[in-house]
């Protein structure tokens, strides 16, 4: 007699279990968002611009074959199945963590019709494109239609999904799960005035650092060498991964083993392409972390963009802009370009990539006044997502805000308005998460200082595996498993704090500038 408890059928192979099928249908998933993903990866990257229109339509295609097979009612019963198998199983188990995740997905993605999922898919592969002719025109002209089609779309799909307070709640959900606009809008308030202090202390401190040597002239093919062999020397595993150029950077993953990271290059600004691929080699050194059986699964991703955030931010600014760091890599950018750097310091360069001054570029700006451009940003989004906004002095509203807020005026629109590829990409509740990302770093380089108690000796000597290991065991080991108040709090054992972050630029900023 065969037990109850068995699975089994006499003279067939074992019956799967509610959560083995749920895994194997999340993989077939995942494997096509892969493959979305790769099409997406090649249109930034080498895609020739007449295949726009047809790239729209692959990409929409397989949004719309993915949003069906993860919404479909057999999927909702799977769900349900899996959750009565592991009831009663540890909260932080990978299996209960896995139900838990995507049904929370699934109860917001079914929601949104399929329809407009593929509509805003190929809608943004066409506008992308139309968004680089733009900016490279500095045209805004030229993109607003497309804008206003997209945050049109992006507010039905917030309609669609649902929300109690603000709508921009439902748009930033899914980058920052559990944070609400309010908390964003709380936490910005309380930080702003002491940004615009210490941006103000800065320049009354009549301390003058010369940024000029980070603009003479840098052969980009050099610039090439080196930003590879910076991402190879702080860990990123080129064996799972490679690095492209593209009109904006960034990071894209197909799999733990395949992770994707570009930047961009100037022949007059060296730091512009070396903290950048510091910055996505940060993102993907978190990529290629996860745990190899959360392949295939949603718990492979960061906890959310703000975490995700967290390490390129740790990887270009904690780290990358230290003067340990400098002191360890000068010498080898030195070697790489005698005529341009033959006769600067260490303490020169050091206070060149340092330089704190209100700029129009939110990619290329300090730590001080980065901030300051996200506060933008989100307070745009917001507007435009309500209803608030005419696209028609759209550019207007940027600038003053601009000036508002960094006391500078952009010279263009591709300097402004159109800067960002975010929206063209239909990405609008992100913004917000790097300055989140910024407040977590920080809570974090707090703790891996106090533990490990001579990483400023390890960075010097160009020894990062350390903190790569600390980052692995604390952080990258449970990808998307918790939520990102709840992995801050089981991290540090304190709530997400801004305090670490203001002490941090105080610290560091005040010894170059001389303020207190």
């Amino acid at each position: 007699m065969l037990s109850p408890r068995r699975r089994w059928q006499v003279g067939k192979l074992p019956l799967m279990s509610a959560l083995e099928r749920l895994k194997e249908r999340t993989r077939e998933i995942s494997h096509l968002g892969s493959a979305a993903a790769v099409l997406g990866w090649d249109q930034q990257c080498y895609m020739p611009p007449g295949a726009a229109a047809a790239r729209a339509d692959h990409l929409a295609t397989m949004s719309k074959l993915i949003h069906e097979k993860f919404t479909s009612d057999e999927m909702g019963k799977l769900i349900e199945e899996a959750a009565r198998e592991t009831e009663g199983m540890p909260f932080e188990s990978d299996d209960a963590s896995l139900v838990r995740v995507i049904k929370k997905d699934f109860e917001r993605e079914t929601k949104v019709p399929t329809e407009l999922v593929a509509e805003e898919t190929k809608t943004t592969a066409l506008a992308h494109e139309e968004w680089v002719a733009a900016r490279k025109a500095n045209n805004y002209k030229h993109f607003q239609p497309w804008l206003e089609k997209i945050v049109d779309i992006e507010r039905r799909i917030a309609e669609a999904r649902g929300y109690k307070d603000q709508i921009y709640d439902a748009l930033m959900d899914p980058f920052e799960p559990g944070m609400k606009t309010s908390e964003v809008e709380a936490i910005f308030d309380a930080i702003r005035p002491e940004l615009v202090q210490i941006v103000k202390d800065i320049k009354d401190s009549g301390v003058e650092v010369d940024s000029s040597i980070l603009h003479r002239k840098y052969a980009i093919d050099k610039q090439r060498e080196i930003t590879n062999d910076v991402a190879s020397r702080i860990g990123f595993d080129f064996k799972t991964g490679r690095q492209d150029e593209a009109a904006h950077p960034f990071c894209t993953s197909f799999a733990t083993s395949d992770v994707r990271i570009t930047t961009r290059f100037d022949e007059n600004f060296l730091s512009g392409s070396v903290f950048a691929t510091m910055h996505e080699a940060g993102h993907a050194m978190y990529e290629q972390g996860f745990p190899e059986h959360f392949e295939g699964t949603p718990l492979r991703g960061g906890a959310s963009l703000g975490f995700h955030e967290s390490q390129s931010r740790m990887w270009e600014n904690q780290v990358g802009r230290s003067r340990p760091f400098i002191e360890y890599y000068f010498p080898v950018l030195q070697e790489k370009f005698p005529e341009s750097l033959g006769d600067v310091s260490v303490d020169q360069f050091y206070r060149a990539a340092n330089k704190v001054e209100p700029s129009l570029i939110r990619v290329e700006a300090d730590e001080v006044t980065y901030g300051l451009h996200i506060m933008l940003r989100f307070e745009l989004e917001k507007e435009m997502i309500a209803g608030r906004v005419d696209f028609n002095t759209l550019p207007e509203l940027w600038n003053s805000k601009m000036e508002e807020y960094l006391g500078i005026t952009p010279d263009s629109d591709a300097n402004g308005v159109l800067q960002d590829v975010h929206w063209s990409s239909g990405i609008i509740g992100y913004f917000p998460t790097y300055q989140l990302g910024n407040l977590i770093s920080a809570q974090l380089w707090e703790m891996i200082r106090g533990e490990i108690t001579d990483l400023d000796d390890q960075i010097r000597r160009g020894e990062f595996s350390n903190l790569l290991a600390w980052l692995r065991k604390h952080v990258h080991a449970h990808g998307c498993k918790f939520e990102p108040a709840d992995l801050i709090q089981r991290i540090t054992g304190k709530p997400l704090d801004s305090k670490p972050y203001l002490t941090y630029l105080r610290s560091k900023f005040g010894t170059i500038y001389g303020i207190k």
